[in-house]
């Protein structure tokens, strides 16, 4: 069965994780308001769902983390004070976190209950609608267009459900989501099986998913019946294994780079790519990568 699908407006940000790769810093800086450069992950994720036509944000967190909300709301004593001190590229930049007519709507996971859990506590927002659902940590560079709107066009355009995925090493399976499909015809291929976090031996393919989905909103009804799998918690893998049944859902090969910014190494590996991309920063960014390289014997070839 194939479904008709409306431009997708509404995108889904799981934001409740605690973290704990990063602590200390995250014992009271969420990952998610780590920073790249000059802005932190939430925001990169947000851009590029605004980029792709969303114009409502709902961000799943618990209930202790406030500063996601903080971030997104309006800080008017700082606002005044940039205002008074007459600085008003700092202002614009504080003021336009959100553009107008884009709203955030601010969802609580009473329960670490996983991702599939997360995106179901979204479905009083999202309504029957299609969605996306953006990971802020993976974070996708990209020179054209995001890679969720690459996404949202092939939904658009075709009807299907749309899970971002990237080639890996077989001996990484077990980190991912694991799809076999029937072939791909340019960037996309339908999917006919999907397995969470699969051994090497047994993974269908190597082509794993990663941190974006647009989803028809049947998902909501699979994740009501999903039962726990993988690590005791709802697995949206599992749901939308149960949608391959009902609705068609493609893979997506999305064109631009993806770091993963839940590791350390992916967060500075993030940092370098940007700063070397910030006109403001790549020429003194790349000296002073050559320097500590030249200062640590490493000798360009």
């Amino acid at each position: 069965m194939t479904v008709s699908f409306p431009r997708i407006r509404k995108a889904v940000f799981p934001v409740a994780g605690l973290g704990t790769r990063f602590l200390p810093a995250t014992k009271t800086v969420p990952k998610e308001m780590l920073p790249i450069v000059d802005r932190p992950l939430i925001q990169y994720a947000v851009d590029e769902a605004i980029a792709a036509g969303c114009d409502t944000l709902v961000f799943v967190t618990n209930r202790y983390k406030h500063a996601v909300a903080d971030y997104f709301d309006k800080a008017y004593e700082l606002e005044q004070k940039l205002e008074r001190s007459g600085k008003q590229e700092q202002l614009a930049l504080v003021r336009n976190v959100l553009p107008e007519g884009v709203r955030a709507v601010f969802v609580t996971q009473a329960e670490a209950l996983g991702l599939g859990h997360a995106v179901l506590c979204a479905r009083p927002v999202v309504g029957n609608e299609p969605f996306a659902v953006l990971l802020p940590d993976d974070l996708i560079w990209s020179r054209g267009d995001g890679a969720l709107k690459q996404m949202a066009d092939h939904a658009q355009a075709t009807g299907a459900s749309v899970v971002a995925v990237q080639d890996v090493p077989r001996e990484q399976t077990g980190s991912y989501g694991i799809v076999a499909t029937d072939g791909f015809a340019g960037q996309a291929g339908r999917i006919r099986q999907i397995v969470e976090k699969p051994k090497p031996e047994q993974a269908p393919s190597t082509l794993a998913v990663v941190g974006r989905y647009v989803l028809s909103p049947t998902i909501f009804d699979l994740l009501e019946s999903t039962p726990k799998g993988a690590g005791g918690e709802i697995q949206l893998t599992d749901a939308i294994a149960a949608l391959l049944d009902r609705e068609r859902v493609d893979a997506f090969r999305f064109h631009g780079t993806r770091f993963d910014c839940g590791t350390h190494l992916g967060l500075v590996e993030a940092t370098i790519r940007y700063a070397l991309d910030n006109e403001k920063l790549s020429d003194a960014a790349r000296r002073l990568m050559q320097d500590a390289l030249g200062e640590m014997g490493v000798v360009e070839t």
